[in-house]
C-alpha cells in the first residue's frame, strides 16, 4: 500500500509528465495551426490578385463600352438609379 507521500510524488509525477505530453501537443497543434493558416493566406492572395486582374479587365470593358455609346450607358445609369430609388423607398 502507499503511503501518502509516495502517493503524493507519484501524483507529481503524473502531472509532470500530462504537462508534458500537453506541451507537446499544444506546440504540434500551433504548428500545424500556423501552417494551415500560412496557407489559406496564400490561396487568399492568390485568389485575390487574381479577382484584381479580373476586374481590371471588366473595367476596361465597361469604359470602352461607356465610350461607344455614352447615351446608352447614361440611360442605363438613370434607369438604375430610378430602379435603386423605388426599391430603398419600400424599405
Amino acid at each position: 500500500m502507499l503511503t501518502s507521500n509516495e502517493l503524493h510524488d507519484e501524483l507529481l509525477a503524473l502531472r509532470a509528465d500530462a504537462a508534458r505530453l500537453l506541451g507537446t501537443a499544444g506546440d504540434e497543434m500551433l504548428r500545424a495551426s500556423r501552417e494551415r493558416a500560412d496557407n489559406f493566406a496564400e490561396q487568399l492572395k492568390s485568389a485575390l490578385d487574381e479577382l484584381g486582374q479580373n476586374l481590371g479587365q471588366e473595367e476596361k470593358q465597361i469604359e470602352k463600352l461607356v465610350m461607344e455609346r455614352p447615351i446608352a450607358a447614361l440611360a442605363c445609369a438613370f434607369a438604375v438609379g430610378i430602379v435603386v430609388g423605388f426599391a430603398l423607398r419600400r424599405i
